[in-house]
């Protein structure tokens, strides 16, 4: 069966991001849903010297494939300083090392939030550019602000404006790969 595969770009064990992914993909009915915690997944910091002696590990390998055989991606990154954090850099990394094309043709659904007003726009903006990089076709990006104010874990999205913008970006994607 195709599958959807949801993560977020946190290694934190309570990533608000994750959340919203978990959210997300509870939404989607026509497809088998994936989602990768990757609280679970460490990696350590990337370094060619690293590479040279240990190679891949079996863990990257695993996201690899997960990536490589699902039908789309719904992805939310956190924010440190207004930029993506160093996990989800590192994740990149080590990604694009194992496979230049690592994100090729894939389509995402790129989200981000934050407890601030802007959601992690900054983190979304920087992110789009660097999947885009390594293959991804963006469909559709999404940023929750506020997300202690605007979400609640059994209702969703509380806004009904974001929840509305939400509701768009999600079946835009979905569109997108039937």
């Amino acid at each position: 069966m195709q599958y959807i595969l949801g993560f977020a770009g946190s290694n934190s064990s309570t990533s608000i991001n994750y959340k919203l992914v978990r959210y997300t993909t509870s939404l989607i009915n026509a497809y088998e849903i994936r989602l990768m915690d990757m609280a679970k997944n460490p990696l350590p910091m990337y370094s060619e010297d690293y590479e040279k002696e240990n190679g891949f590990s079996d863990a990257l390998k695993w996201i690899k494939n997960n990536i490589q055989n699902c039908e789309g991606l719904v992805i939310s990154v956190n924010e440190h300083n207004s930029y993506p954090s160093a996990y989800f850099k590192n994740l990149v990394d080590w990604l694009s090392r194992l496979d230049k094309n690592c994100f090729k043709d894939k389509k995402v659904l790129l989200m981000s939030t934050s407890g601030g007003k802007r959601g992690a726009q900054g983190s979304l903006e920087v992110s789009k550019l660097m999947l885009q990089r390594f293959g991804a076709n963006i469909i559709e990006t999404f940023s929750l602000p506020g997300f202690h104010d605007n979400f609640h874990l059994e209702k969703g999205i509380l806004d009904q404006e974001l929840k509305q913008r939400h509701k768009e970006a999600l079946t835009t994607f979905l569109e997108s790969i039937t």
